[in-house]
């Protein structure tokens, strides 16, 4: 993802995972949290990555096909780093798909491409959080798994929250018009020539303002609001097509 040396991000990062982690061993919630969030995120991530690739190959790229990427193993779709600020902060990234624009068919232009195949992971993390949401709904609404315990029950609930959240997470995040996120290229279809050549010439600048954004906690401060919103608006239109009030909120 980036062009630089990895190993300090990965050192700094390591060091705030496992004090995350630490801190939820010491709470019996948290430690429930964490475990229900862990096959959220790589479920997140996976088909996050695997709507990149699919995208690419339907207009014509067979570069994901081709290194393995249009499948929905997990193990072909994480990044260390993106995987672990999924899990301290909510928001993240998988590993990128690389893609090839000149393979791309002729019939739409190589920047609206771009944007299309950039755009569909965000959009695969949106239908999902949907979903999710729709799914949890049902189980209220409807009164299905009523056969479980009642701690089982409230697990299945628990983890279609934290899906949800994650996939809404995931999407926001990777809107951001700042690369490497899929905002930047989605952002190059709609703006002149001139400009993109500026974010190209700057990237590495931009990289540092990405990490910065990060470091210094904006990125969170930005982001949880825009999450607990679209959350919040996803239930309230799922409560009204199904006629019932979620009271997540």
């Amino acid at each position: 993802m980036f062009n630089f040396d990895k190993k300090y991000l990965y050192i700094i990062l390591g060091v705030f995972v496992l004090f995350n982690i630490y801190d939820r061993l010491t709470n019996q919630t948290s430690l429930l949290t964490l475990i229900l969030t862990l096959p959220a995120i790589l479920l997140a991530i996976t088909f996050h990555e695997f709507a990149h690739a699919f995208a690419a190959d339907k207009l014509g790229d067979e570069t994901p096909r081709n290194q393995g990427r249009l499948t929905l193993n997990p193990l072909k779709h994480i990044d260390p780093v993106g995987f672990a600020l999924l899990i301290v902060a909510g928001f993240g990234w998988g590993k990128p798909v690389q893609v090839n624009p000149y393979r791309f068919k002729r019939d739409i232009s190589m920047t609206k491409a771009e944007a299309i195949v950039s755009f569909a992971g965000p959009l695969m993390n949106l239908i999902l959080a949907i979903l999710s949401a729709m799914f949890l709904t049902s189980i209220i609404k409807f009164n299905l798994f009523t056969n479980l315990s009642s701690q089982v029950y409230s697990l299945i609930l628990i983890f279609l929250i934290q899906f949800c959240t994650i996939n809404i997470g995931l999407c926001i995040f990777n809107l951001i018009p700042l690369p490497p996120l899929d905002g930047s290229k989605i952002l190059y279809h709609f703006i002149s020539e001139d400009k993109k050549e500026w974010f190209i010439r700057n990237e590495q600048i931009l990289h540092i303002v990405f990490l910065g954004i990060w470091f210094t906690g904006l990125a969170g401060k930005i982001i949880t609001p825009c999450i607990r919103g679209v959350l919040k608006g996803i239930f309230f239109i799922v409560g009204k097509l199904f006629n019932i009030d979620i009271g997540l909120m």
